[in-house]
């Protein structure tokens, strides 16, 4: 091969090299969302099953006795937890509440449930706080006869610092709106639990 043919053949491959280096890459994969450190799903129990009906004892039309209720699965870091019960059913004010059956906070981080018969009281043997629509108790679902029943939902929040409430002078609707202000930026996760209720008709 000549010189010239030999010159001719190296700019002729120079040309093609970077077509070659400017074909398009693959699309990146988009990686797979990995679930927060400490993000596992907490549950919530008591003595009956998710979603079915309230126990009589449990409710007005008993002996309004507040259930035995027992967690697992708690984050890492958890130093407080704060339950709320609250008929979601029930029209309260202007209809846009419902209504406080009960409110415990600062429940210690090592605990693991409450007990069956938690005793009246504001402030609890383990320094835990309690309020309800009608006191420093546990109210129990009273949804009347009429209409169907409502859903009483029982939530769980664990929190990695105390909620500084004291309720002193407060309603237990301001007392719940400062509790729940409060718990702002320190939920490090929740549980649900769910009984249904209403009256037995008349007659």
């Amino acid at each position: 091969m000549s010189r010239t043919a030999i010159v001719a053949v190296t700019l002729a491959a120079a040309c093609v090299l970077p077509a070659v280096a400017q074909a398009p890459r693959p699309a990146p994969q988009p990686t797979p969302p990995t679930r927060p450190r400490g993000a596992q799903v907490m549950t919530l129990s008591g003595p009956w099953a998710d979603g079915g009906s309230v126990p009589i004892k449990y409710t007005q039309a008993g002996g309004e006795i507040s259930p035995a209720l027992a967690w697992s699965q708690v984050p890492e870091g958890v130093t407080h937890f704060v339950l709320v019960v609250h008929d979601v059913d029930a029209l309260v004010g202007a209809g846009q509440d419902d209504l406080l059956h009960w409110l415990v906070w600062n429940i210690p981080g090592d605990a693991t449930g409450l007990p069956e018969g938690v005793p009246q009281g504001p402030i609890r043997a383990d320094g835990s706080r309690q309020i309800s629509a009608t006191g420093p108790d546990y109210r129990g679902p009273g949804a009347p006869a009429s209409g169907p029943p409502h859903h009483y939902v029982f939530e769980l929040y664990a929190l990695d610092a105390p909620v500084n409430v004291a309720a002193t002078g407060l309603s237990p609707a301001e007392t719940r709106a400062a509790v729940m202000a409060a718990m702002t930026g320190h939920i490090r996760g929740k549980a649900v639990y769910t009984g249904l209720f209403k009256r037995a008709g008349q007659g």
